[in-house]
């Protein structure tokens, strides 16, 4: 679409930059940063390499945002990579990134979060496997809810969850090295003990490090509903990812400063582990609260992003009629909504384990990024015509080494994950008969 909107769109622009930078925040800061240092850990038994693997994530993030900033600005519409790749190749290939972006990245991302809801209650009560379902389920339909009744309502709570976040694991950080409990000797690059990791082990614990960084470009499927958006989109992606890289290498610092390699290890939530370390059981069972309270906002602004990609295909006439809908009265995509939460919840029917789930969505990240990436070189050469408020820094040799890093990380996951990475290619293969049912062919 060469207009600021799709001509169909009928979503108000109510958020601002404030508003578009936290949702970022909101998106990213969720339950990885607690639930996956153990498991890198594990990878990478060395504190130097535990600290290099969290800022190779951050890199490759802010090398995608530097591209995704581009094309943000260039189509401020409603639906992200769906849409960059329509203009970039054709419509096939947007509906197939659009199809993985929604099954796979989004309510994959979803159910994951809404059993991390019912995990995380777990520090509380005892609850059986029946339990949890019933919970993660009830989440999710709340949550669904929440954003049908309005995108205000939802930024809302996104912009107080995100505000929480950062003030919780800033008091975190801040206070962790007036406490005598932690050992600074455990953050030396060659500590005694250590042990060494290969390359392959390196591109393994990025899967974690990527999911943890997962809702970096959340504002690009809903810059149709920021104000200025060719503006904010870019400022948005910048100002979110730099303070999740900065909280998330502060933290991962404040975890090997508190614990052992080897109880870091052996802990499923880290950040709960290191509190109790560090200040007591209290603290705790606050940093339990506070952990629950985090997936949550995540939950959130991530069932506020993922339908605005179904949504922007059925503008196209390109998914499930009537998903284009827009609520009367609450101004939002409802119908859209409803779908990814119906979709979640067979996913938590079907997947219920995390690691599964996790490695299943990273891969679909990594692939859609890589296609994003490619579709900025295709639009420089096919549309450099077109008006780029934004453009991409470092180009082409940054987004050039972006593609190739993701690569090396897809492929390493096909050789040490091949039932999860297959699974996702099965989805994307999925694509092609719907793509036939919405008659894509007939009108391509």
């Amino acid at each position: 679409m060469e207009g600021d909107r799709h001509p169909r769109d009928r979503l108000p622009p109510t958020l601002g930059l404030t508003d578009a930078t936290l949702l970022c925040v909101a998106s990213v800061i969720g339950s990885g940063i607690f639930l996956t240092p153990g498991e890198i850990a594990l990878r990478l038994p060395h504190p130097g390499l535990i600290l290099a693997v969290w800022l190779a994530g951050g890199a490759l993030s802010l090398a995608g945002a530097l591209a995704n900033a581009e094309l943000g600005a260039m189509y401020p519409h409603a639906g992200g990579d769906y849409v960059y790749l329509r203009e970039a190749f054709s419509p096939f290939a947007g509906f197939v990134i659009g199809w993985v972006s929604f099954f796979a990245i989004f309510t994959g991302t979803v159910a994951t979060l809404a059993a991390g809801v019912s995990e995380a209650l777990g520090a509380f009560v005892t609850l059986g496997e029946g339990a949890k379902l019933a919970i993660a389920l009830a989440v999710t339909l709340a949550a669904s809810w929440l954003n049908v009744v309005g995108v205000r309502e939802s930024s809302r709570l996104n912009n107080a969850g995100a505000g929480l976040k950062i003030a919780a694991l800033g008091a975190l950080v801040l206070l962790a090295p007036f406490v005598g409990t932690g050992d600074l000797s455990r953050l030396h690059f060659l500590a005694a003990g250590t042990g060494a990791a290969s390359w392959s082990e390196f591109g393994l614990a990025l899967s974690p490090v990527l999911f943890s960084y997962l809702g970096w470009n959340a504002t690009v499927y809903v810059a149709s509903e920021i104000r200025d958006a060719q503006r904010n989109v870019p400022r948005s992606l910048f100002l979110g990812l730099a303070i999740c890289i900065a909280v998330y290498l502060a933290v991962n610092a404040v975890y090997l400063y508190a614990l052992p390699l080897t109880e870091l290890q052996r802990s499923g939530n880290a950040g709960e582990a290191a509190a109790h370390a560090l200040f007591g059981p209290v603290s705790g069972t606050l940093l339990a609260c506070f952990v629950l309270g985090s997936i949550v906002a995540t939950l959130n602004a991530t069932i506020l992003v993922g339908p605005r990609i179904a949504y922007a295909m059925a503008l196209d006439e390109r998914f499930f009629r009537g998903v284009d809908a827009v609520h009367p009265t609450y101004q939002t995509p409802h119908v859209a909504i409803w779908v990814q939460a119906g979709v979640a919840c067979a996913l938590l029917v079907v997947l219920r384990r995390f690691p599964s789930v996790l490695d299943f969505t990273t891969f679909a990240i990594v692939i859609a990024t890589i296609a994003d990436t490619l579709a900025l070189f295709t639009l420089r050469r096919r549309r450099s015509e077109r008006a780029r408020p934004y453009r991409a820094w470092g180009y082409p040799l940054v987004p050039a080494l972006y593609v190739v890093a993701n690569l090396a990380v897809a492929l390493n996951m096909l050789v040490g994950k091949p039932l999860e990475s297959l699974t996702c290619l099965g989805v994307i293969a999925s694509a092609v008969p719907f793509w036939i049912a919405f008659g894509g062919v007939r009108r391509a």
